[in-house]
């Protein structure tokens, strides 16, 4: 684990942090003011930041702007005696961990700290991660598993078939698989094979000799000659119409092609990478793709995970779009909001990582101030229903989520409201263990008989 920084003005309370740190055994450096503390970035990176806010100089919510700018995957815990809700809420909007008032509890915050640390390892997994595939970002499972496909594939030239939405990502995941095999010193050439005209496609695959058709004026290889000891990548391979499936057909199963209007035989060494976001297994029942090609092609098979199942990586590819659409425009990035992270992690997201991609760049362009609030979204993505999708989430995530949705659709009293449901639900969970005993459920729930009483006659609960 990396240094704990604690950065406050006040000696007393750097002295119960050093105490309280150096019993748990935990490594940490104490400051004064965030200046010491921005000069200390220079020769280390800290695992977690509890930071008062007012001291002299600059303030801990510009501290934490800063930081959170250069280094989002740092968690990063303000403190301050001077408790409200501006304070709080700007706290948060700026990408703080968590909020606390002095007078603390140190145990408490230590637990605290033990939580950030954890996260902070979670996000530098990510980091090594995008090392390993640096073209590619992904923490959830789903992704992952994608990974660790390419990984395997790095010593074999078998084909491969990706199954995704359109833009997943698929051809970035067959950039990766390509850069990753023996093949990456050797061309890798993609086409689009329902964006080319039926009629110009298989000379844009196999090529044509001179005079082959009326404007063929000279030779032309096609794409597999030039993609020869490398890698082809097919997208949309659902769409190649029926009679070019036929010729693709030859090539994988004998490496040998006639260029359009040629006579000799030529011969290639290819990997071949087929994408579609159409379900194939269908096309072949209905007679739309050959039964032959798609065994052909389905020898590796990797589902490309869509957005929607992946909101762990939403963050974090926002940060990565808005950093990189900064820099293009030679302007500061953008920040996101709490409430606008907890939005996109709702949306459906219909265009995937292309549109949220889209969507930050819009963003750099349009948003008015540097933090970027509900209110600053394109209207389109204001208007788009939220996702109701919960299978992969936590509790906790399912739970926010759900409160979110409320707050984005101005529903009243939720705080009333969702404390009301816990309370129910935690009753009601008890009395099912207890068997219907209200003593014995009060005991599991650590209250008393009397309150879990009028908690069942003020919720309305059947015992």
């Amino acid at each position: 684990m990396n240094n704990i920084w604690i950065l406050d003005d006040d000696k007393s309370i750097r002295w119960v942090f050093e105490k309280a740190l150096g019993k748990e055994n935990l490594p940490y450096k104490t400051f004064s003011n965030t200046n010491e503390a921005i000069n200390q970035f220079n020769h280390e990176t800290p695992s977690v930041i509890v930071s008062d806010i007012r001291m002299p100089g600059e303030s801990g919510l510009t501290f934490l702007t800063k930081v959170k700018a250069k280094f989002p995957e740092i968690p990063i815990i303000i403190m301050t005696a001077y408790s409200d809700l501006d304070t709080a809420v700007s706290a948060f909007k700026s990408g703080a961990f968590e909020y606390i008032a002095k007078p603390f509890d140190i145990d408490k915050v230590i637990e605290l700290i033990r939580k950030a640390s954890s996260e902070s390892i979670k996000n530098q997994d990510v980091i090594q991660t995008s090392e390993i595939f640096p073209d590619i970002i992904g923490q959830a499972p789903s992704m992952q598993e994608v990974f660790r496909s390419i990984g395997r594939l790095s010593q074999s030239s078998a084909t491969v078939l990706l199954n995704g939405e359109s833009g997943s990502g698929k051809e970035l995941i067959a950039k990766a698989i390509h850069k990753h095999s023996q093949r990456n010193d050797k061309p890798f050439i993609a086409i689009n094979t329902s964006a080319i005209p039926k009629d110009l496609l298989e000379a844009e695959l196999f090529g044509h000799e001179k005079g082959a058709f009326t404007g063929a004026d000279s030779l032309r290889e096609g794409r597999f000659e030039q993609a020869n000891d490398g890698t082809l990548f097919l997208d949309e391979i659902g769409d190649m119409p029926i009679d070019l499936q036929t010729r693709l057909l030859r090539v994988l199963s004998e490496g040998k092609f006639h260029r359009v209007g040629g006579k000799n035989s030529i011969t290639v060494n290819v990997r071949v990478i087929a994408a579609t976001h159409q379900n194939l297994e269908s096309y072949v029942k209905e007679k739309k793709f050959r039964e032959d090609l798609f065994h052909r092609l389905n020898v590796i098979r990797i589902q490309v995970p869509p957005l929607r199942s992946r909101i762990v990586d939403i963050p974090i590819l926002a940060h990565f779009f808005l950093t990189s659409s900064a820099k293009q425009l030679n302007v500061e990035p953008k920040i996101l909001s709490v409430e606008v992270l907890d939005y996109f992690k709702n949306l459906h997201w219909q265009g995937n990582v292309r549109q949220l991609e889209n969507v930050c760049h819009w963003l750099t362009v349009m948003s008015p101030g540097n933090t970027v609030n509900i209110s600053d979204l394109p209207s389109e993505l204001r208007n788009e229903p939220v996702s109701t999708n919960f299978d992969s989430l936590s509790w906790e995530e399912a739970l926010k989520k759900n409160i979110t949705n409320e707050i984005i659709e101005g529903t009243p009293n939720i705080h009333e409201l969702f404390i009301g449901i816990a309370e129910k639900a935690l009753i009601e969970a008890s009395l099912v263990q207890s068997k219907g005993r209200k003593a014995d459920a009060a005991n599991i729930l650590g209250i008393g008989r009397n309150t879990i009483t009028r908690k069942i006659r003020e919720l309305n609960i059947k015992k």
